[in-house]
């Protein structure tokens, strides 16, 4: 058919028929025909997944040499022999200081033993001597021959459950002997008078007054 009867034909409505093609062979077809075959993605691979990225390896902490760890162990030790010490060291201060406290109760149980009965006080007694003692003023009340027999260091004031217990000399060193924190006033008679300036019978210190 030439160009123009096919070109009638067209223009009359007749359609040009398609070439025939031939159906393309199966993949079999090909391998066993010896043709080329189409190259198989990796995710069409058989038997097998998909393949993940690979994570890289985590970076681990170096572990420490053995200096390192033997100064680590030296620092522990000392500290643990400073805590040790520390201990020690409370234990033996509250130690101290319970003896020390049993010590005080003896020594007052034993002062109590040696003033009883031997307390010259005068319940009559007018005259308000006063001294100084654990850092406050202090006062006794005595007689006039008493006072006199007190500033010439012939008696002796001792302190004992909050009582001030006028004695004589001998019980003052014997009271001294036992339990000195307990001796509230014990005059030299050979010191100046103005180092105990209430040794003057003419100073008065008044009763109202609050030490």
């Amino acid at each position: 058919m030439t160009d123009s009867l096919r070109d009638q034909l067209l223009g009359l409505g007749f359609k040009a028929a398609a070439p025939e093609r031939k159906p393309e062979p199966k993949r079999d077809d090909r391998k066993r025909a010896g043709q080329p075959q189409a190259p198989r993605r990796p995710s069409e691979k058989p038997g097998r997944a998909q393949e993940r990225p690979r994570q890289p390896p985590q970076q681990q902490r170096p572990q420490p040499g053995p200096r390192a760890r033997r100064e680590d162990i030296d620092l522990a030790k000392a500290y643990a022999i400073r805590a040790q010490r520390e201990k020690d060291e409370r234990i033996e201060a509250e130690r101290q200081k319970q003896e020390q406290a049993r010590q005080r109760r003896e020594a007052k149980a034993r002062l109590a033993e040696l003033l009883k009965d031997k307390a010259l006080n005068d319940p009559a007694a007018d005259i308000a001597r006063h001294f100084d003692y654990g850092g406050k003023i202090k006062r006794i009340y005595v007689n006039a021959e008493q006072l006199k027999a007190l500033n010439a260091g012939l008696l002796g004031v001792v302190q004992l459950d909050g009582r001030y217990l006028l004695v004589d000399v001998t019980v003052l060193e014997a009271a001294a002997d036992i339990f000195a924190p307990a001796i509230a006033l014990k005059v030299d008679p050979s010191a100046p008078a103005g180092d105990d300036p209430y040794a003057d019978p003419q100073f008065q210190v008044p009763d109202d007054l609050v030490w």
